[in-house]
């Protein structure tokens, strides 16, 4: 019996691990990290014939097939296994292999920022017109748990470390939705991180791309018969905006003559442009399933944001204060800080090597105030200094349970009525939260405890 070797206990090596067992492999878990969970995890996976190995970083003797849920190249048991000729492939690749006969199609998405927005939409909108569909991938569901399930369509959103260990996987439709620097200490370059965002479209019976993003487009260019999607007025063979109606000359009868009302701009929530654009890339690769219309609008007034995902939190005094938690990366702080005029910036975090010296510059004329907190806080207060001396920046170096509580009151002192104080990090949480939800969290309590300190006069 041949030998699957899993990398790690998380949420979809664990499932990755289970499916395989009961499928009647034999499979070994490799994992680092003997924790509370991982020991908890590694328990329920023993009852159904997995072992678990803590500590050994080492890929098993007589293993033939490596499946990783997202580890770098780099990675010591990735870089082990390839080199000793072990295939390696990633938990999505793994799902797409494990299908069973007249499998529900996939569609599918990727890029830097929305993804998740994006595959949510296109559920609803899917949902709207009668089909039964789940959201999976990098979503939260293992795309390896649902793909024995009944379900008639598969919303699946995918990373680009998924994209990197994939190769033979084939969505209906695909679809990216822009593409900025954003994981480049995984992939090396920022070409390297564009080409595996790109592995998306070899397959896909339908290519879709946002025709107002320049890497986007460079990667559906070699497609015929690819299908943008752009703010802008549409062109035969895009999806797009006329005035305040969301249009389709793509997935109509005659797309040089006719077009097709999908939505309007006021169910778009929340509205701000680059949620548009993610509206339009779920009702294109809804329309691409041949989804009516009405289903397009209906979704897309059922669908509920997430949670950190400019979620206004309270006004005060005349001040709106919004959570954009989710903003971990400069392409995403930059379509927030767009959505609004007078501006008083709370940011900083993990940059993780990308440069917000454009953000920056782009966002100026929008900045009132900076507060400033995490890791690299400095590198962003230099970008500021450069690009718009005039904008006073406060520096919080405190990493404790109280930083976000100074930050706020710092960005409520910076504020006057009309402004609107903004928590969109430009970068990852975990140098001083357990997420980017805790850190969200974290913001709303401090807006909550602001309240309370001026309702009470202090």
């Amino acid at each position: 019996m041949s030998l699957t070797c899993v990398a790690g206990l998380g949420v979809s090596g664990t499932a990755v691990a289970r499916v395989l067992a009961e499928r009647g492999e034999r499979v070994v878990v490799v994992e680092a990290v003997e924790g509370e969970r991982q020991l908890a995890a590694a328990a329920e996976l023993a009852r159904v014939g997995v072992e678990t190995r803590f500590g050994e970083m080492a890929v098993p003797e007589g293993a033939t097939r490596l499946v990783t849920t997202g580890w770098a190249p780099h990675h010591p048991l990735i870089a082990a296994a390839l080199e000793s000729g072990v295939e390696v492939v990633g938990e999505v690749e793994l799902a797409w292999r494990l299908r069973p006969a007249q499998a529900a199609p996939w569609l599918a998405l990727t890029g830097t920022n929305g993804k998740t927005t994006a595959v949510r939409m296109l559920t609803a909108i899917l949902l709207a017109a009668g089909r039964k569909a789940l959201a999976v991938g990098n979503v939260g569901v293992p795309v390896v748990r649902a793909v024995a399930e009944p379900y008639e369509v598969l919303a699946v959103e995918l990373s680009s470390f998924q994209l990197h260990w994939s190769s033979t996987l084939a969505p209906h439709a695909a679809a990216i939705l822009n593409i900025a620097p954003d994981h480049l200490d995984w992939h090396g370059s920022m070409r390297a991180y564009a080409e595996a965002k790109g592995r998306i479209y070899e397959r896909a019976g339908t290519v879709i791309y946002n025709a107002d993003d320049p890497e986007a487009t460079r990667l559906a260019a070699p497609y015929p018969g690819a299908v943008g999607f752009t703010l802008r007025v549409p062109r035969s063979g895009q999806i797009g905006v006329v005035e305040d109606l969301l249009v389709d000359r793509a997935f109509v009868d005659d797309p040089v003559e006719a077009a097709e009302e999908l939505a309007t701009l006021a169910d778009v929530r929340p509205f701000a442009p680059h949620n548009v654009a993610n509206a339009l890339a779920a009702a294109a690769l809804a329309r691409s399933l041949g989804v009516p219309s009405e289903a397009v609008s209906r979704g897309l007034r059922d669908f509920v944001p997430d949670p950190h995902r400019l979620a206004h939190v309270d006004r005060i005094d005349e001040v709106d204060y919004i959570d954009d938690s989710k903003a971990t990366n400069p392409h995403a702080a930059a379509a927030a800080l767009a959505s609004y005029a007078s501006i008083v910036w709370v940011a900083g975090g993990q940059l993780k090597g990308a440069d917000v010296d454009d953000l920056v510059r782009q966002a100026a004329p929008r900045l009132r105030a900076a507060v400033l907190l995490g890791v690299d806080r400095a590198r962003i207060a230099e970008a500021i200094a450069r690009h718009a001396p005039n904008v006073p920046v406060v520096d919080i170096a405190d990493r404790d349970t109280g930083a976000m509580e100074r930050a706020v009151t710092e960005a409520a002192r910076l504020a006057s009525a009309g402004d609107t104080v903004l928590l969109s990090p430009s970068g990852a949480s975990l140098d001083m939260f357990a997420n980017y939800p805790a850190r969200g969290e974290a913001f709303a309590r401090a807006v909550r405890e602001l309240r309370l300190r001026r309702e009470h006069g202090r």
